[in-house]
């Protein structure tokens, strides 16, 4: 048994029936690439082989009687591995559309919390004849870099299956008692007063963020000053999802000509996707749009345990500025000074405030934030999450087949219904978009836009030589 950490069960105590706090991630199979023959049979077979490699896989959520902790993860003793994997049968191959329409329904059904939080859905008769892999995993279990890690488990350098060593059969540890979690909790609550210190750090970092606002000192895009959007609003619980693929080389090529970080290219561009968007649909605003844009802290946080140990920064697109080129150089100068103010919050900022969260405070507040709609009426913190994984540099073989693409779908939030992360994988970027489907109903002209805004960039940059 392991206790979820307030930043994990933070994902649980804030999804509400529109806001769907799992993560998906689109695969693209090559059965025919000098892998292993493919059968569903083999395929799932390899799978439960695997699952030694990956105890979490087997572990489900169990809450602390009346919420006064947070939940523990325990071993499901009725895990059944058919209701994590399955086959979905099409009477005809699907084409790109219709699988990213399949894709947005998968996202927008909410998870049972009742098992272990992931699914796979299985798509075997693509019109190109490769297969897809639709992976679906609730945040509290994963999040960039443990996801990244667990899909390691189910992969491998070379093609064919690789069958573990035979392990002993599985017996599910012994369930909690409730009585002692809650006498453990009721015990624990003392400590829930670490809150009160918490609040004169947080003054102060506002105030110091003020004074340097003050001293014209430039720093991170501030939260609630991000001009509204169409996408900015109370989301609904249907998601749609676009995806498309690009040359990791010519990212690195923009990146070098011009001085950068890959992730100010990545930025640039998803600026000049939306504001091409945001032309044609006469929304433009003349502010520039703010990303909120994960960091991964595992490396540097003091906390030995969790999952989820991710920060978060806030950054100028330059949505507000037409030339590409213009807009990079701004974006990267915006960058590092987002970065050096971010250094001052501290990599254990979120997770520090998160591990005092009450568990029905915070429930409650998501529940009644979302029934009001209360995201259209305050400012808008930022207008979207822009996201960037790093991937494997090499060929890999999910349990047994060669990966083509692999398309990662974040979760969207309330005031904020549009999420685009990008995962490098073999010498591609993979660009995966995910949105509320009532305030992005035309989600595949971003993904459509993507090579065009490039391949400007990319021309950009062969000029200078």
């Amino acid at each position: 048994m392991e206790r979820l950490t307030g930043l994990d069960a933070s994902f649980l105590y804030l999804e509400t029936g529109t806001q769907h706090l799992h993560v998906c991630a689109l695969l693209i199979l090559d059965p025919t690439a000098g892998g292993a023959h493919y059968t569903f049979e083999t395929f799932k077979a390899e799978l439960g082989r695997r699952l030694p490699l990956i105890p979490q896989m087997r572990r489900r959520i169990h809450e602390v009687p009346f919420n006064l902790d947070h939940p523990i993860w325990v071993e499901d003793p009725d895990f059944d591995l058919d209701h994590h994997i399955r086959r979905i049968e099409t009477p005809r191959p699907l084409a790109r559309q219709e699988l990213a329409d399949l894709v947005g329904d998968i996202a927008s059904v909410p998870m049972d919390r009742g098992r272990p939080l992931w699914q796979m859905n299985v798509v075997e008769d693509l019109e190109d004849g490769q297969v897809a892999v639709i992976c679906k995993y609730h945040h509290a279990a994963v999040d960039g870099i443990t996801g990244t890690n667990m899909m390691m488990h189910l992969c491998d350098l070379e093609p064919g299956l690789s069958k573990p060593e035979p392990a002993e059969q599985w017996r599910p540890e012994p369930q909690p008692n409730d009585l002692q979690l809650a006498a453990e909790a009721v015990m624990n609550l003392p400590n829930r007063l670490g809150l009160v210190g918490m609040v004169p750090k947080t003054l102060g970092m506002v105030a110091g963020f003020a004074q340097r606002r003050r001293n014209n000192q430039a720093g991170m895009a501030l939260p609630l000053t991000a001009p509204r959007t169409p996408f900015n609003g109370a989301i609904s619980p249907e998601r749609a999802v676009a995806f498309t693929q690009t040359d990791l080389g010519a990212i690195k090529e923009i990146k070098t000509a011009f001085d950068v970080k890959v992730n100010d290219v990545v930025l640039t561009i998803v600026a000049g996707v939306l504001r091409a968007y945001l032309e044609k649909h006469d929304e433009l605003p003349d502010k520039s749009l703010i990303a909120s844009v994960p960091v991964s802290v595992h490396d540097t946080s003091r906390h030995t345990t969790g999952i989820n140990k991710v920060s978060s920064l806030f950054s100028h697109l330059g949505t507000d500025i037409a030339d590409p080129v213009q807009r990079l150089r701004q974006v990267a100068e915006a960058n590092r000074d987002a970065k050096k103010e971010h250094a001052l919050v501290g990599a254990d900022f979120l997770m520090d405030w998160s591990k005092y969260a009450p568990p029905n405070t915070f429930q409650l507040a998501a529940r009644v934030y979302s029934s009001l709609k209360l995201a259209e009426h305050h400012p808008v913190v930022h207008n979207l999450v822009v996201s960037n994984v790093p991937g494997p540099p090499m060929p890999l073989y999910f349990l047994g087949h060669q990966v083509e693409a692999m398309h990662p779908f974040g979760p969207v939030f309330h005031g904020a219904g549009l999420t685009v992360t990008v995962l490098s994988n073999n010498g591609d970027l993979d660009f995966g978009f995910i949105a509320c489907k009532e305030l992005v109903p035309d989600l595949q002209s971003l993904a459509d836009a993507v090579p065009g805004v490039v391949n400007e960039l990319l021309s950009a940059a062969r000029d200078l030589g």
